[in-house]
């Protein structure tokens, strides 16, 4: 029987090149609704209140891209400026292993797939919140094509 999600890994390899060259503000559009949504429980849970305002920036190496997260006032706010308190960066194919709990991100640092620079404090925090993400928080459309395609990413790597 033929699985979907090596081709559909085939595909976001065409196709992600091609979205990170959208200008930042179309990328934005997109981006903050589909996020929002994404954390939106554990937003509310008060997952993220450790930030105090603070940014992380989400960096995806092989598409050359970033975008700072903070979450203000219970909002997901979303933006593309270089100065951040910590940056996480790696691949985006570690990043979905590890988004879907195919990859420990201890492993990734020490393999040198995954870099955290900055606010080490902060970084840690961020590392713990992934690690402790539960898979109820996210829904479950979200977390099944995650697992699905993050063991996918797994079984190629």
């Amino acid at each position: 029987m033929l699985r979907p999600e090596p081709v559909v890994l085939g595909a976001l390899d065409r196709l992600l090149p091609r979205v990170a060259r959208l200008p930042r503000p179309l990328q934005a559009v997109v981006l903050r609704p589909v996020l929002q949504s994404v954390l939106a429980a554990p937003i509310r849970a008060g997952r993220f209140d450790f930030l105090g305002g603070r940014r992380i920036r989400i960096e995806i190496t092989d598409l050359g891209i970033g975008w700072n997260l903070r979450v203000q006032a219970g909002r997901l706010e979303l933006d593309a400026r270089e100065t951040a308190d910590v940056r996480v960066a790696a691949a985006w194919r570690d990043l979905l292993m590890l988004a879907s709990r195919h990859e420990d991100p201890d492993a990734l640092f020490f393999r040198r797939r995954l870099s955290i620079d900055g606010d080490t404090e902060l970084g840690l925090a961020v590392k713990n919140l992934i690690d402790g993400l539960d898979a109820q928080e996210l829904p479950a459309p979200v977390w099944s094509a995650l697992r699905r395609l993050g063991e996918e990413a797994a079984r190629q790597s």
